[in-house]
């Protein structure tokens, strides 16, 4: 089991690996739509061998005991979902994985939803990687819902402070991140 100490520690391991990774500085254009003078590139972490490892141990330690399952909407959340998945098996303390389409399966079943069939009220956690205006995890939520799963709780690795939280408040959801912008940020000045 990993203890308070042990998640400090990785998530200190895994704040160097998105400062030396996943940030940088520049001209950008994110999914909403927005321009920016920054971006993070999460997956370059979370497909990290390390770097899946330690998400998934930090992710895994802020689940309520009660979840069943942990998903988010392809892409951003495909490994992150999976490392949870995998660790939980290794923490002796199964949790399911699943991943929401943007689109429907265009054949076959023409499923939204791709993961283990869950009992109906399932308590299911939307992980998302970089949370902006907060969208994409919000079709996660309403996808995973429509087939009767209890969601109420978002955790983002990186919360840009633009929004996102604001809609999840207004939406009645818990939001919780592992990492702000401004702590990531603060870290690459202070390595200069």
């Amino acid at each position: 089991m990993t203890t308070d100490t042990d998640v400090a520690a990785i998530r200190a391991k895994l704040l160097e690996l998105f400062c030396r990774l996943a940030y940088k500085s520049g001209n950008f254009t994110l999914s909403s739509g927005q321009s920016s003078s920054y971006y993070v590139n999460s997956k370059l972490v979370t497909l990290h061998p390390y770097g899946a490892l330690w998400t998934g141990q930090i992710v895994l330690s802020m689940l309520p005991p009660d979840v069943v399952a942990v998903g988010g909407l392809t892409l951003g959340a495909d490994p992150i979902v999976s490392a949870v998945s995998v660790v939980s098996a290794y923490e002796n303390r199964p949790i399911a994985a699943s991943i929401v389409r943007k689109q429907p399966k265009g054949h076959g079943t023409a499923d939204w939803i791709e993961g283990p069939v869950l009992d109906a009220g399932a308590k299911v956690v939307v992980l998302e990687d970089v949370v902006t205006t907060g969208k994409s995890a919000m079709l996660a939520v309403e996808r995973l819902r429509l087939v009767g799963y209890q969601v109420d709780r978002i955790i983002a690795l990186v919360d840009r402070n633009q929004g996102g939280a604001e809609l999840y408040a207004k939406e009645g959801l818990e939001f919780s991140t592992i990492f702000t912008i401004a702590e990531i940020q603060a870290h690459v000045a202070q390595q200069g």
